[in-house]
């Protein structure tokens, strides 16, 4: 990876934290749907362990992705795409502090400018790392993020809400201790409602705040998020799983109706060659 054009892509992700308004960091599962959204001329990209696991024919959120593939999938999406890509990271892949240290480290080796951290066990039966120790893994990462000698831009997940745990003081209380750990960017997956996402914002102000649509948000707009004090805008699985569900109802209509119409609505082969160019 070419160190300078690395510090370019680092400088330029940050600036879009920094710049007035919101964006949208656009989550490709592969180095196709990464071209493709540079084509289309997104701004910056984000990977989706779920995209990349579902690619891969197997569940998210059980802890079946190796690091191996992981980082594998950093690679080709970063050789792929001109843009500043940040990787969710899941928990680091290990429990300890010195775990997250090391993936950070890894991830910005293979070219990323920006990874996510999440407080995730993928223990079913304990699912959330204790506070304390949640926080520690936080500092090794922003240690590991600022020994760095380009800008690294850590995001911090707080996983309460997407593991049964709907305990929104205590997620925001983890989005303020990970701020103050040095996180630059702050993520709770599964707020759904204004008054959550408000109450985020507020107390992590003036750090950004990411929300992920396509998991319990559908009915905002951007400027609806803009609004709310929201900076980035993450996409999760969603594109993933809408080029899902149009195969998944191609391949129904061939199965069950025995015709061909969903070529009628699909991009050309022209169209999906150009954008790979």
């Amino acid at each position: 990876m070419n160190t300078l054009s690395q510090h370019k892509k680092g400088e330029a992700l940050e600036a879009l934290h920094q710049r007035s308004g919101v964006f949208v960091i656009a989550n490709a599962w592969d180095a196709g749907s990464a071209r493709g959204l540079t084509a289309m001329g997104f701004e910056a990209i984000a990977t989706t362990s779920a995209g990349l696991a579902n690619s891969k024919g197997k569940p998210d959120g059980e802890g079946v992705l190796t690091r191996e593939e992981t980082f594998g999938n950093v690679a080709e999406i970063i050789h792929a795409t001109s843009l500043p890509v940040s990787a969710d990271l899941e928990n680091g892949y290990g429990d300890d502090p010195e775990d997250c240290y090391a993936t950070i480290l890894e991830g910005a080796a293979l070219g990323l400018v920006g990874g996510s951290i999440e407080d995730a066990t993928g223990s079913p039966g304990d699912p959330i790392y204790e506070f304390k120790h949640a926080v520690e893994r936080v500092r090794a990462a922003v240690k590991a993020a600022r020994s760095l000698p380009f800008t690294f831009t850590l995001t911090a997940r707080a996983e309460n809400l997407i593991h049964g745990r709907p305990d929104l003081k205590d997620t925001i209380n983890r989005l303020v201790a990970y701020a103050e750990a040095g996180a630059d960017v702050l993520f709770a997956p599964g707020l759904s409602s204004r008054e959550d996402i408000e109450a985020v914002v507020r107390a992590v102000a003036p750090k950004p705040v990411n929300v992920v649509v396509g998991l319990g948000i559908t009915g905002f707009s951007l400027k609806d998020f803009e609004a709310m004090g929201v900076k980035r805008i993450s996409l999760g699985s969603s594109l993933a799983r809408a080029a899902f569900t149009g195969f998944y109802q191609a391949a129904e209509e061939i199965r069950q109706s025995g015709t061909f119409g969903y070529n009628a609505a699909s991009l050309s082969y022209g169209k999906i060659n150009d954008m790979m160019r």
